[in-house]
């Protein structure tokens, strides 16, 4: 049998999503299931791993169905997941040993202060790349371990074993088998040297976190096992491939040489840089992590900008204001005016992220006068995403020492040709974006096609992205840097207002 096909599961924050990719590289079939969020108290957010698991299963019998593929004509399955969402489960049953605790919870911010007051943060970022923050998967670890009854006596005894949501469902698939992980997403847990991609003795020893608990750390691209019979789909198909979700996007996108960068517009935003065999850590004011790994190559190292609000904003004028209908209307009516008029808005609705990283900003409007309209709202908005971008875009420039000369684009906002119009007039460079934009969903199919020989290489993967449409930058350079000089004051304005942190 010569299998062409390629099943990629998305694991999201709010829904699994499954696809069914051709040998040509098109998305054939697809399905879609929501789960439960739970919120046990203020700040804090959990998943149920089986609810997770279970539509998993139900997504890839139906995208299958969708695509009128059987199991058995399957080459592979790749995986795309929520990144720093943690998952605790008994070795010898597979059962949770506790909820998952969801990448934005926020429980282990006091723990994350006690560390930074101690002096250890510099530490943890130059092994790392990363930041103190609850955010990332090792304070999570340490949570559960100290706070749920018996369980760190039970992990020193080999018989619980921690993972971020790539591992639980290669365990699941595999039928207990596998206990791994890949290297974008062990980048993520604060317990991984970056230079070296493997778990660190000083930063599992400041965690208090046994090494045994922890997956093995393979490439993004390679087969790992076969899926249980039993388990999955009746059939044994070869799991062989792995990212976390932005990188994937980034792998989709085709940025597989240094300076080559995409943002993904979701409710945040999440611009990644190639910055290729060495990782380039620079100041604490982005991120670097690893971008992929192919068995057999070294890996490829990212930067990422992680910014909080964007499309959440737009959601925000629907939901939360009710001045639009749908998100759709914000694209005719900043379009219907000539200018912004000197209204501004700082979306620091949750803090700001990438660069500034204040956790004490918060939502700022400036500018309003008698003659405002929600023409004038809709329009800050969509230029507050445009602007956020440029933020992170100019520093990666400067740490990366690489020019970004095109920036191509992704998720829901990407179909939003005002905002992609003056994202490229801001930037002062073209914004590229694909024909298809299931970008997560694909990087995790070119992975695991990689894997099992659908795909030759990259460069095949390259030709496979097709541009959908393409936008030239239009305005002068003074006008843009005026612009951006005066959303730099109004993000002064939001600065520090929260009296404390949440």
């Amino acid at each position: 049998m010569n299998a062409r096909h390629v099943l990629a599961i998305d694991q999201g924050t709010t829904g699994t999503k499954a696809v069914v990719v051709s040998g040509d590289g098109q998305v054939i079939g697809s399905a879609s299931t929501e789960f439960p969020q739970y919120y046990p108290r203020p700040g804090w957010v959990e998943h149920d791993p089986e609810e997770i698991w279970r539509t998993v299963t139900g997504t890839a019998e139906r995208a299958l169905r969708d695509a009128r593929v059987r199991p058995g004509e399957l080459a592979g399955i790749g995986i795309t997941n929520q990144r720093e969402t943690t998952v605790a489960w008994e070795r010898p049953t597979g059962c949770p040993a506790h909820r998952a605790i969801v990448w934005q919870d926020r429980r282990t911010a006091g723990m994350c202060r006690r560390l930074t007051e101690s002096g250890t943060g510099q530490l943890i970022h130059d092994k790392t790349g990363l930041l103190l923050d609850p955010y990332f998967s090792g304070t999570k670890i340490a949570w559960l371990l100290d706070h749920v009854d018996g369980l760190r006596k039970r992990a020193e005894a080999g018989e619980i074993l921690f993972g971020t949501i790539d591992s639980w469902l290669v365990y699941k698939l595999t039928g207990g088998r596998v206990h791994i992980t890949d290297c974008t997403n062990a980048s993520r847990t604060l317990l991984m040297d970056l230079a070296e991609v493997a778990w660190d003795d000083d930063l599992l020893g400041l965690l208090h976190i046994p090494r045994q608990v922890l997956p093995e750390i393979r490439p993004s691209a390679q087969v790992y096992g076969e899926t249980d019979r039993g388990a999955f789909l009746g059939a044994a198909v070869p799991v062989a491939g792995i990212l976390g979700d932005q990188q994937a996007a980034l792998f989709a996108q085709a940025c597989f040489e240094p300076g080559q960068a995409k943002n993904s517009y979701g409710t945040g935003s999440f611009v990644l840089e190639n910055t290729g065999h060495q990782p380039r850590l620079g100041s604490e004011k982005l991120i670097a992590t690893v971008a992929y790994g192919i068995e057999g190559e070294p890996v490829e190292y990212a930067l990422e900008g992680s910014v909080f609000v964007t499309g959440a904003a737009v959601q925000w004028l629907r939901d939360g204001l009710g001045i639009i209908g749908t998100a759709e209307e914000t694209e005719s009516l900043a379009a219907s005016l000539d200018g912004n008029d000197d209204v501004w808005f700082v979306p620091a609705m949750a803090g700001l992220g990438a660069p500034d990283w204040d956790p004490r900003a918060r939502g700022t409007l400036l500018g309003v006068t008698r003659g405002t309209t929600k023409a004038h709202l809709a329009r800050a908005v969509l230029e507050s995403e445009a602007y956020q971008t440029r933020d992170v875009v100019d520093v990666m420039c400067a740490e990366s020492g690489e020019q970004i000369t095109e920036l191509r684009a992704d998720g829901g906002a990407a179909v939003n040709g005002w905002l992609m119009q003056f994202q490229a007039d801001i930037l002062g460079i073209p914004v590229d974006v694909p024909e298809m934009t299931e970008t997560t969903s694909l990087g995790s199919a070119y992975v695991a096609g990689l894997s099992t020989g659908v795909f030759a290489d990259r460069g095949e993967l390259q030709r496979t992205r097709r541009t959908g449409r393409r936008y030239e930058p239009q305005m002068s350079q003074d006008q843009r840097d005026g612009l951006h000089a005066r959303w730099r004051e109004a993000v002064k304005r939001a600065s520090h207002w929260a009296r404390e942190e949440a």
